[in-house]
């Protein structure tokens, strides 16, 4: 399994012969040219509808938009997806060779054009090439995408009792999100294995000290810390 950072909580994730991006944005201040030019996922994910979330969208209307109900229906309405699964929380879906069950996010989700327009539950994901499984964990990596959420018990009841990611995408930027502190506690709470920050940096609010971020969660978790730049790629065993 490959994963690809794009700066701010973009993902490419690439396995079984699938691949899919999850919340493209490529505002980030590293980024360089137009990602989305390079990238053909055949599906593309989306925690909530936030601007930061779903920016780049528009790039990806070949593909099959995996997002809740709502977001489903107003992606295709302003980005005109033709292709979709419409899921909620605690369903998985098989996506080719990719397993994505949805969780939960604790956050906001609304259009930031009307901000009183609901675009339903914020959540985050779980990516596997095998199916949950509620007795005995499968032999192969988990990707769990937090999306934009702060500390939340579920993450310690079921998604990582249950569901056992071997790696989390953590935001860690606070303001808007969990900051470092509170990451450290899910990724003890998750039993994952690495965490990757993500959410950080992108503007003012969410500058963080990088380093500082990976030595809080990597002590008191004991899991390592993969500091990836935009572009970079890291390959799950």
């Amino acid at each position: 399994m490959e994963l690809t950072y794009y700066g701010h909580s973009a993902l490419e994730i690439t396995a079984a012969d699938t691949s899919l991006v999850i919340d493209p944005f490529f505002g980030h201040p590293d980024v360089t040219g137009d990602p989305s030019a390079d990238l053909s996922p055949e599906y593309v994910l989306a925690t909530h509808g936030h601007v930061d979330h779903i920016g780049a969208m528009g790039a990806f209307t070949d593909a099959t938009l995996v997002a809740v109900p709502e977001l489903v229906g107003y992606l295709e309405e302003t980005h005109g997806f033709t292709e979709s699964i419409a899921m909620n929380i605690g369903g998985t879906v098989r996506c080719d060779g990719l397993f994505v069950t949805m969780v939960r996010a604790d956050h906001s989700n609304s259009a930031d054009s009307d901000y009183t327009r609901s675009l339903g539950t914020p959540v985050g994901f779980c990516i596997g090439t095998e199916p949950p499984q509620i007795d005995a964990p499968g032999d192969s990596p988990t990707v769990y995408h937090a999306g934009d959420t702060g500390l939340m018990s579920e993450m310690r009841d079921v998604i990582g009792a249950y569901l056992r990611p071997t790696i989390a995408a953590l935001p860690v930027g606070d303001h808007f999100t969990m900051g470092p502190q509170q990451a450290a506690i899910a990724a003890e709470w998750l039993g994952v294995e690495t965490v990757v920050p993500i959410h950080h940096g992108t503007f003012p609010a969410i500058e963080v000290d990088l380093g500082a971020a990976a030595a809080t969660i990597t002590d008191h978790s004991g899991a390592a810390v993969e500091q990836l730049g935009v572009g970079d790629q890291l390959t799950i065993l």
